[in-house]
């Protein structure tokens, strides 16, 4: 199909640059409405990957919430408070329950004592059947302490237990709260680095940062422009025809700097000269002091003998 539209291109220029006048393919009315539906599916199709392209940009932020370390931290201990809440609700109950079952033992043993009291009183004053009676209801109360007993020992094993594991349970709490803090500096550092590489590795895309280069970059091109159109500027400016004065005023301004020159140089070897000069007076007065020296060296000689 695209070969054939090409043909029919070339077709069109041929006979436009044959006959000198344009030739216009005018579409009959199937290709007007194919053009049409085939925009409006165009159109569909930019809507759908739009639409797509949010769906997964929100799905993509709903994960990284649901997968946050730090409310997946704070909600585990939540979880463990609330656990700790209960499991001390269940030890205050099951405590409260040890203690009544304690005290109803300890009315039994008193009921049995009594019952056993009277029984004697009984044989005392010679009443056989009244004795055995106080004796049946004081095995009564025996047998129910018995029975409350083995509750107490049952209940006091299952409180032993629920209590090391409330121990255990603070302790890992606040274990956790302590990892918690250290977790979340460290989460959050790792986050921020990633934020950082991938704005520097350009993941994402063309960034910000990708512009402001292209824009210094553009801005460079620029000056780069300016300083070729400001070289170009003075080449023709000197290049025209009233550029001669400019062209004298350059050549009197180098002779002046040529007549500075020559001065400074003659100061120079002026300077020079005079050094010499006080050097060699120098010398000859050193001579001198010399030759008094040896002078005297020798007088001092033949007074002495030597």
């Amino acid at each position: 199909m695209t070969r054939f539209h090409n043909a029919i291109a070339i077709f069109c220029l041929a006979l436009t640059a044959s006959t000198g006048q344009a030739f216009v393919v005018r579409p009959n009315h199937q290709q007007q409405s194919l053009a049409r539906s085939h925009s409006n599916v165009v159109l569909h199709m930019n809507l759908f990957d739009r639409f797509t392209r949010v769906a997964k940009s929100n799905l993509n932020n709903i994960l990284k919430n649901l997968e946050d370390p730090e409310k997946i931290m704070t909600q585990a201990l939540e979880d463990m408070q609330n656990d700790l809440v209960k499991i001390r609700q269940s030890y205050a109950e099951i405590t409260a329950t040890q203690r009544r079952l304690m005290k109803q033992k300890e009315q039994c043993d008193a009921m049995a004592n009594d019952w056993y009291q009277r029984a004697q009183l009984a044989l005392q004053k010679g009443n056989e059947e009244l004795a055995k009676e106080a004796l049946t209801r004081r095995q009564q109360q025996i047998d129910e302490a018995t029975n409350l007993q083995a509750q107490i020992d049952a209940q006091a094993s299952a409180i032993d237990k629920l209590y090391e594991g409330m121990q255990m349970l603070e302790k890992r709490i606040l274990e956790s709260k302590s990892k918690k803090d250290q977790m979340v500096a460290r989460a959050r550092t790792a986050q921020s680095t990633q934020k950082v590489n991938d704005m520097m590795s350009g993941i994402s895309g063309k960034t910000s940062m990708d512009a402001f280069t292209r824009m210094e970059e553009k801005v460079e091109a620029l000056e780069a422009a300016a300083e070729v159109s400001a070289e170009m500027g003075s080449i023709n400016g000197n290049m025209l025809p009233g550029s001669a004065a400019s062209s004298v005023e350059a050549q009197f301004k180098a002779l002046e700097a040529a007549s500075e020159v020559d001065a400074e140089l003659a100061k120079l070897k002026g300077l020079l000269g005079s050094s010499s000069s006080a050097s060699s007076s120098s010398s000859t007065t050193s001579a001198a002091k010399n030759a008094e020296i040896d002078d005297e060296l020798e007088k001092m000689k033949k007074e002495a003998g030597l």
